[in-house]
């Protein structure tokens, strides 16, 4: 079974940047599609964004992109989501999820989720 672990939360000022981390125990990293959600106060969980299991493949929502961007490391078994000109509309609980085969936008075809970390974006 795997486990998953985020790291890297906290609070901000708007137009600041935070780097978030997961950590997957329990299974080899490099088979897995990795994936970024976050909830919102309030609000559904909502996709942010995932890479492929080579990394060479990413996709992200409208609302991050060119903001945000996931990298992996399949040596260390972890995934990275790095967060830049960061607003108060991303605070956020984020999760880190990866799925077994491949994994679109829907949170449905992911396998594995963590427990989250929390963004906290000051204006």
């Amino acid at each position: 079974q795997v486990q998953l672990v985020e790291s890297g939360g906290g609070l901000v000022q708007a137009g600041g940047s935070l780097r978030l981390s997961c950590v997957a125990s329990g299974g080899t990293s490099r088979d897995l599609t990795w994936g970024w959600f976050r909830q919102r106060p309030g609000k559904e969980r909502e996709f942010v964004g995932r890479i492929s299991r080579s990394g060479d493949t990413t996709s992200y929502a409208d609302f991050v992109k060119g903001r945000f961007a996931i990298s992996r490391d399949n040596v260390k078994n972890t995934v990275a989501l790095q967060m830049n000109s960061l607003k108060p509309e991303d605070t956020a609980q984020y999760f880190c999820a990866a799925a077994r085969m491949f994994a679109s936008s829907s949170s449905a075809t992911f396998d594995y989720w963590g427990r989250g970390t929390q963004v906290t974006v000051s204006s």
